[in-house]
């Protein structure tokens, strides 16, 4: 089994994907940001739309649903909490499900923190994580309804796939996050992946995908339990640590 991954920026700074099962030809997007953007790159493409798959419940996340259900007849799996938005999935999942695209299975991983629903898709066979706004490059997202803990718990659970898993986050937000990285650890792996970061948004290209091995080699919010005695925190939990460096970064100004 294998699936093909299309990528292609959209509105100021979002990520779009539609995946493809090559065994069936089936698609799916990940997440709707633009409507007309994804119908526009399916058609290009020649794909046919199975599934929409949304992480969680913010609009530049799942406000193409209906359009895109409207044009293509694909069935919208999700969490319950993008009902927000008026309109419940066909498929209400949370972690520990399985959803299938033509012979290619997703795993639901429970993924909360930035929304309390938020949920990330695992292709095992094919290494690919499509991971919403939980984790970006050098990044994670912001805790608008989550606690510390639970966010935590999520990273926790995507460092656990496999360090060669290719990680697709939703936003080119890296450069901002390196800048940020740079300032709570010193680390050599961290400074010579910063300088790559910064030459690649000079050039255009984008920063993403990354994968689970980098991040966990070089993300300061994967790496807080090994930053907090740099920030002055000694023995504290490792959800501590985390919740001191994503405060830090929440005042940022660079």
């Amino acid at each position: 089994m294998t699936v093909t991954v299309h990528q292609f920026p959209c509105l100021s700074d979002n990520y779009g994907f539609l995946v493809r099962d090559d065994a069936t030809g089936l698609a799916a997007c990940v997440d709707t940001p633009d409507a007309g953007a994804i119908l526009r790159e399916l058609k290009a493409l020649g794909w046919k739309l199975d599934l929409i798959l949304n992480t969680h419940w913010h609009p530049d996340h799942a406000g193409g649903n209906a359009e895109i259900k409207a044009a293509t007849g694909a069935t919208v799996v999700g969490p319950q909490e993008v009902e927000r938005l008026g309109q419940a999935p066909d498929r209400i999942v949370s972690g520990g499900d399985a959803v299938m695209l033509g012979r290619t299975q997703f795993e639901v991983i429970e993924s909360g923190g930035h929304t309390l629903g938020h949920v990330a898709y695992f292709d095992a066979a094919d290494k690919v994580a499509f991971v919403g706004d939980t984790l970006f490059a050098l990044g994670c997202g912001r805790l608008f309804e989550g606690a510390p803990e639970q966010m935590w718990a999520s990273l926790q659970r995507l460092a656990a796939l496999p360090d060669e898993t290719t990680v697709y986050c939703a936003h080119e937000y890296t450069a901002s996050n390196a800048r940020f990285a740079l300032s709570v650890d010193d680390d050599p792996a961290l400074k010579a992946r910063t300088d790559e970061i910064f030459a690649a948004r000079e050039r255009g290209e984008p920063t993403v995908p990354t994968s689970i091995g980098l991040e966990k080699a070089t993300n300061p919010f994967l790496r807080a339990p090994r930053l907090a005695p740099k920030m002055g925190l000694v023995g504290v939990p490792d959800h501590q640590a985390f919740a001191a460096v994503r405060q830090a970064k929440d005042a940022f100004k660079g």
